[in-house]
């Protein structure tokens, strides 16, 4: 099958389409032909050998993918050969076949494209079990959430269950222009990060309170002020490191406060966990998705072929929402 390969790690010049085998069948997979594929961050850190995939799964990249079922294994619930559906992989989005646990996969709802179909499962996923779910973010109803990189995939996604949930949602963006789009998709503020001291404006905004739940992917580089912007019982979910991974922390804060910091993936859980987020996810949300009111923002979509336009892109952080592999 085609699929992009990634020989050795380098830039977004390694990046090349080639052949590879098609991916084995289990027992409770679906087989997926793939139209579509989202670009995640994580992709650029696989392609430079620093996020390898866990073991078993796909070494190609790609972690979302849209399509349609062409095969199921004999353990396999709820799908048919033929459906349009999406799907949460561990690996092997960026190829025309992909193979994946039943467990991890959507129905696509009538009205929405496949290229808004490929970008949603891992950002809406993401953001839905980091903020929603019980030992993570489990905002309960009132609270008031913080999601950092407000224009980006899980952001837009994070912005749009939130606002859909009732929840006040603060952002912070990279500009002006950003901060506004933040705004007409449903934030309730956005803070543009490079001018602002974006704890002391969160606090602002809460009256003094700070927030509740923050949906964090910098890290060390945003720990102080992060803490700084929780109210009183708040919890810091940690998603990402891309500001390093080690910092002080002045343990009183977290006592006196009762505050959590929380560190949480989702590419390496197992299929059962995964599973249970798929559930936890049409639970709570299942109606608004079937009605069209979560749909991913996508900002361009590329043939498979510029996979390293795509990657390009996404360094640059100058998109709003998805950039989005159209495969075939």
């Amino acid at each position: 099958m085609r699929a992009i390969v990634v020989r050795e790690p380098g830039d977004e010049r390694v990046l090349v389409v080639g052949d590879a085998p098609r991916p084995p069948l289990g027992p409770a997979d679906v087989r997926i032909r793939v139209r579509a594929a989202g670009v995640n961050r994580a992709d650029l850190l696989q392609r430079q050998g620093l996020y390898p995939p866990p073991p078993g799964a796909s070494p190609i990249l790609g972690l979302e993918c849209a399509g349609e079922v062409v095969e199921v294994g004999p353990e396999a619930r709820g799908f048919a050969p033929g459906q349009r559906v999406m799907a949460l992989l561990a690996g092997g989005g960026y190829a025309e076949e992909a193979v994946v646990h039943f467990g991890s996969v959507l129905p696509v709802p009538d009205g929405m494209t496949d290229e808004e179909a490929g970008g949603f499962p891992e950002v809406f996923l993401t953001a839905f079990s980091n903020l929603f779910m019980p030992r993570l973010g489990h905002l309960a109803p009132g609270e008031a959430a913080l999601v950092h990189g407000g224009g980006g995939g899980v952001g837009t996604a994070a912005i749009l269950l939130l606002r859909e949930a009732g929840h006040r949602v603060i952002v912070t963006a990279g500009s002006e222009a950003k901060c506004r789009r933040c705004i007409e998709l449903g934030a309730t503020a956005a803070i543009d990060y490079r001018t602002e001291d974006f704890a002391a404006r969160a606090r602002e905004l809460t009256d003094g309170q700070g927030v509740n739940v923050i949906l964090d992917h910098i890290g060390a580089r945003y720990l102080a002020a992060n803490l700084a912007a929780l109210a009183p019982g708040g919890r810091l979910v940690e998603i990402g490191l891309m500001g390093g991974a080690t910092a002080e922390v002045n343990l009183a804060q977290l006592l006196l406060r009762r505050l959590a910091v929380i560190g949480s993936t989702l590419r390496s859980r197992s299929n059962q966990d995964k599973a249970a987020i798929v559930d936890g996810f049409r639970a709570r949300f299942g109606a608004a998705l079937a009605r069209g009111g979560l749909r991913p923002v996508v900002d361009r979509v590329l043939p498979l072929e510029q996979a390293p336009e795509a990657h390009r892109l996404m360094q640059a952080s100058g998109h709003f929402g998805k950039i989005v592999l159209r495969v075939s």
